[in-house]
């Protein structure tokens, strides 16, 4: 006996149904762009959940400190617009047992990178400089410099941003170059580097690179990187207490660097400030830098408002795009021991990484000799880890992956929810009337023109009855799930089984189906 299956719209529009049986569907609606909504974290109690979580946090830091024969560390949590979290361990000097604080300042080393980046997007954004130009047009002596090939191109400012320019791999060289004046940096260009690859082929971390980005704002701006970057990032940000030069820093907030040799500690000689502290100069504090931190988290998501600086959101979000690939990581572990493959890129000077997970993270590490530091964040979350420590070349990627890892699952944090677009709502309603039957569906107005020729109305009708008939009577329809803001899907739930119901939106405005899948889904 054939079983009768009502339509789809009659269950779930009995009222419409009632008034007319084929009502006439809507296709204008209100373009997306005037109606965008931005993901949201929909958990009120997240910010409560995460300082629940601190006490956690701090036992992390500390434990490592301690097994890894930290003299200080210091750490923290900064979430959404704010320092949530600050505090240290240890000694930032041995001789005065010096308490290490959140406002402890140490030499963060390559942190640096993306803040002397922040200022070139600044000076490109006010249509002083372009990234694809040749570097020579801001650096003169570059123009005569010998490349590896005839058919090499010019360096461009984006190379130099993104370690493409073709230098060598130069950390052992370049963390002793910090305190070399601008006269050096010319007249070892006069001389004639030496390349390693073909500028824009291949991705090879390189200091001299950034202090050549730091000569540029100089040479662009008429006033030094250093003073640029203060007056333009530094003091907008609230970051009063970051400097470039040791010798300012007041004596019982200074981060003396130590390295272990002979089973005692030896102090490292502080470099003073110069050229290539583009690179890797800055000295600042955890309370400081969470707030250069908490401004790259605010650029997330894309949203309407005014832009309060001091760099554009929508360039603070192409800072953290990966722009270089690096390396992928088949087998990176967690601290916890789950293995999870990671893939790494660079951007414009920050380390871009997505897991098997799906998470995405965005930061640096920094390392030189009396130090070592890394910051994260997770855009999609909302909240990054920080943790600076005096010790040579000192590690943090295991404990901040502990952290972030540790308190993803402790908090039950989840990643923004994308509210429903008009127009995806107004084209889901609209499939539900139509399904299983696709009566008018051909004069219905929702559909682009690939559609049917893709797949016949005649097949799509035969296979959707099929599907229906054997999830048997239709319970209920759940929400629909985003991808985007023209795309998504949902659930049709039947007493025998339940679909998945796939679509896509073209281009046009308004938006039509371009794309249809339904699939049954496994129980």
């Amino acid at each position: 006996m054939k079983r009768f299956i009502l339509p789809l719209s009659v269950l779930l529009y009995p009222a419409a149904y009632g008034q007319t049986k084929n009502p006439p569907v809507k296709t204008s609606v209100t373009t997306h762009s005037q109606t965008y909504q931005p993901p949201v974290f929909t958990d009120p109690d997240r910010l409560a959940k995460i300082k629940a979580a601190l006490p956690i946090v701090e036992k992390l830091y500390r434990e490592y400190a301690e097994k890894n024969n930290f003299p200080g560390l210091a750490f923290g949590v900064i979430v959404d617009d704010q320092v949530l979290y600050a505090d240290g361990y240890g000694y930032t000097d041995l001789a005065k047992k010096t308490k290490a604080s959140g406002k402890s300042l140490f030499r963060i080393a390559s942190m640096s990178k993306s803040v002397t980046t922040m200022a070139i997007l600044k000076l490109r954004d006010e249509g002083k400089l372009k990234l694809d130009d040749p570097a020579y047009r801001y650096i003169p002596e570059l123009k005569s410099m010998p490349l590896l090939t005839t058919d090499s191109p010019a360096i461009t400012v984006r190379n130099l941003m993104t370690h493409t320019a073709g230098f060598p791999e130069d950390n052992p060289w370049g963390d002793r170059q910090l305190d070399t004046r601008d006269e050096a940096l010319i007249q070892l260009i006069q001389n004639g580097l030496s390349n390693s690859n073909v500028p824009g082929v291949q991705y090879e971390y390189s200091n001299l690179g950034f202090a050549m980005l730091g000569k540029i704002i100089g040479n662009v701006t008429g006033i030094s990187y250093q003073q640029y970057i203060t007056d333009n990032i530094f003091k907008p940000l609230g970051m009063t207490n970051t400097l470039w030069e040791y010798s300012k820093a007041p004596a019982d907030l200074l981060a003396h660097g130590y390295r272990r040799e002979d089973n005692q500690w030896k102090e490292e000689e502080l470099l003073h400030d110069g050229t290539y502290g583009a690179m890797g100069g800055i000295l600042t504090s955890i309370e400081d830098f969470g707030k250069y931190m908490a401004f790259h988290l605010t650029a997330w998501p894309p949203k309407d408002g005014k832009d309060t600086g001091p760099v554009k959101r929508s360039s603070v979000r192409e800072m953290q795009q990966p722009w270089t690939f690096n390396n992928l990581n088949t087998k990176f572990k967690y601290p916890n021991g789950r293995t999870c493959a990671l893939v790494s890129s660079y951007g414009y000077g920050l380390r871009i990484s997505r897991d098997c997970d799906n998470r995405l993270f965005a930061g640096h590490t920094g390392g030189l000799p009396g130090f070592g530091s890394q910051w994260w964040i997770m855009p999609e979350y909302g909240f990054g880890v920080i943790a600076n420590g005096n010790l040579t070349y000192a590690g943090m990627n295991t404990v901040n992956f502990a952290v972030m890892d540790t308190l993803i699952s402790i908090a039950g944090l989840k990643l923004r929810e994308l509210p429903v677009s008009p127009v995806l709502k107004q084209r889901k309603a609209e499939l539900v009337k139509l399904l299983p039957d696709w009566i008018n569906s051909a004069a219905s107005g929702i559909f682009a023109v690939n559609f049917f020729p893709d797949k016949s109305l005649e097949i799509r009708k035969k296979n959707t009855q099929q599907l229906f008939a054997k999830i048997g009577k239709i319970k209920h329809v759940t929400e629909l799930i985003p991808e985007n803001q023209l795309r998504g899907n949902f659930h049709i739930e039947g007493e025998n089984g339940t679909l998945e119901v796939y679509f896509t939106l073209t281009p046009e405005n308004p938006a039509l189906i371009q794309q249809l899948d339904i699939r049954e889904v496994s129980k």
